[in-house]
């Protein structure tokens, strides 16, 4: 019985997607879009989701930061419980000095690329700009006040062959109030190409949505890389002093081993290109996993709405939060390589200062 009641609510789910939520021809745009202009500078929609949340992020420790008090309770207490709890992982593999030493910078990457992460999959991603004219396969969508949303059954148009449908009077090709005189959207279309007839407010043609998540842009997982990098080598050299770029240039061990010095030197080289790959490959670890979580996503609330996807993002929370633990654990691991280095004894008295 249980069984049967509960294949019945998963065929009344996705008859009820497929009859009242269409989702619209996925678009899969890798690079972000742009949304709006501050004077000079252009601003995507994942540079303005980062502006969120670091918003968000300060709310939360001003909140917190006033909320707290001897015995911790609601919602400051617990931010402070997952906090310690993170500073307990973070004590626990690099000693209590070190663990302190380096927690700011990892928590800070992990609750930035959690919440980075988390809002990408906010329900957000129907509202956004109007972009006219996209492709052979298009969406009909509302338009109001400059902000255009995705409706719960979009009407989709083929504007393929030259049959490409006009824009609304009142629109110019962007967009935007403009001129009064029809626009048209696909390019193929002449002057005397029959208009497709919208509602009033409404426009064929792709969305630019404001909310994006931020490791989607290949530059924002890059920059946290970049930063991890520069800490951990700052750390190695806080730490070991001049002799921790030993490990890189050993030129020296030629001089006390012969021939055999060699080695050294290579394994050094090696460990220079180890350093610089670590950026790479943070990268495009964090970009990948996030990009292809959206992509899923989309396809999946175009294809089974009120179904899968519902699964999917179940599966997305918890991958949001494994490649935020992923990147700064492995930050962590990598500065507490960096502060205990050991060479050929030259700054062993530096090492006992630098780690645990």
């Amino acid at each position: 019985m249980k069984l049967l009641l509960i294949a019945v609510a998963a065929i009344a789910l996705m008859a009820s997607g497929f009859l009242f939520v269409g989702g619209v021809s996925p678009a899969i745009v890798v690079a972000p879009e742009h949304v709006f202009d501050i004077g000079p500078l252009a601003i995507t929609n994942t540079m303005f989701t980062s502006w969120l949340v670091v918003l968000v992020l300060l709310v939360i420790g001003f909140v917190t930061r006033r909320g707290l008090k001897l015995v911790p309770s609601g919602f400051a207490g617990g931010v402070e419980a997952v906090v310690e709890a993170f500073l307990g992982i973070v004590v626990s593999v690099a000693g209590e000095k070190n663990g302190r030493r380096f927690f700011p910078l990892v928590a800070t990457i992990f609750f930035f690329v959690l919440t980075s992460n988390y809002f990408g999959l906010l329900p957000l991603n129907s509202i956004g700009k109007p972009e006219p004219g996209h492709g052979a396969k298009q969406a009909v969508f509302q338009q109001g006040g400059g902000i255009a949303y995705i409706p719960l059954k979009p009407a989709s148009i083929d504007v393929a062959g030259g049959e490409a449908p006009l824009l609304p009077a009142g629109m110019a090709a962007h967009g935007a109030p403009g001129e009064a005189h029809a626009t048209p959207a696909a390019g193929k279309a002449d002057a005397h190409a029959p208009a497709a007839v919208y509602p009033e407010g409404s426009f064929s043609g792709a969305l630019s949505p404001y909310i994006r998540s931020v490791n989607t842009d290949i530059n924002a997982p890059l920059a946290i890389a970049i930063f991890s990098f520069i800490f951990v080598e700052f750390w190695g050299l806080q730490s070991l002093g001049p002799g921790y770029l030993k490990k890189f240039v050993a030129f020296d061990a030629i001089f006390k081993k012969g021939p055999m010095g060699l080695i050294d030197v290579f394994v050094g080289i090696l460990e220079f290109v180890s350093e610089l790959s670590r950026m790479v490959s943070f990268t495009f670890r964090l970009f990948g996993n996030v990009f292809a979580g959206e992509v899923l996503l989309l396809m999946m609330s175009f294809l089974v709405p009120f179904l899968l996807v519902d699964v999917f993002y179940g599966l997305e929370l918890f991958v949001g939060l494994i490649q935020a633990f992923v990147f700064s654990i492995l930050t962590l691991v990598f500065a507490v390589t960096a502060v205990s280095h050991h060479g050929d004894g030259d700054h062993a008295e530096a090492e006992h200062h630098g780690a645990h």
